[in-house]
């Protein structure tokens, strides 16, 4: 059975580059396809993976590169896809919202399953959070809320796609709640309603 890994994947986006170079420069399907490969990368979904597949089919016919080039990446992503139609199958349905975002290898590897289900169920507490996560608790208690850039003002040395993915991580626990959206998107401790 194909066996779906960090490596791989990368492996696998370097692939796709590599053929989308030939494409014409300002050709949109050499970018969207690159997006969509780095969308796949980061966290592969049935959705990414579909559309990649129609830009697939699209680019055969365009004679820009060998069709047996094209087949070949395609058919690793069809791989991508088989491999997460049977995680799927093998995980109960049993949340309604989507998994906050977490390493690639911990969605997609098989030892990983079960860990995977229990940290999405919602009274999951994991049993420690990093000192950088204790001191973002910190600085919203004591600031009451506060943004991304904000929280990066105490943290230069880390980027704001990591302190991203503590907020995640925390929401994930229940310990913060996100209030607005887009760039009006403001973090505080979680109010508990008596």
């Amino acid at each position: 059975m194909f066996s779906m890994n960090k490596d791989f994947l990368i492996q696998l986006t370097n692939n796709l580059y590599r053929l989308t170079i030939l494409f014409p420069k300002k050709e949109p399907l050499r970018y969207k396809m690159r997006e969509l490969a780095d969308d796949i990368l980061v966290r592969p979904s049935e959705r990414d993976l579909e559309a990649l597949n129609r830009f697939f089919e699209v680019a055969k016919t365009q004679n820009w590169v060998s069709p047996f080039d094209v087949l070949a990446i395609q058919k690793d992503y069809d791989n991508i896809r088989e491999e997460l139609n049977l995680i799927s199958e093998k995980t109960p349905q049993i949340f309604s919202e989507p998994a906050p975002l977490r390493e690639l290898t911990q969605i997609v590897d098989h030892n990983n399953i079960i860990p995977e289900i229990i940290s999405r169920m919602p009274d999951f507490q994991p049993s420690e959070r990093n000192e950088r996560q204790e001191r973002i608790l910190a600085f919203l208690r004591e600031n009451g809320r506060a943004q991304v850039w904000e929280v990066k003002q105490v943290f230069p040395e880390v980027t704001k796609r990591t302190l991203r993915r503590d907020f995640e991580q925390m929401l994930s626990q229940g310990v913060i709640e996100r209030m607005g959206e887009k760039n009006n998107t403001f973090y505080q401790t979680k109010v508990l309603k008596a």
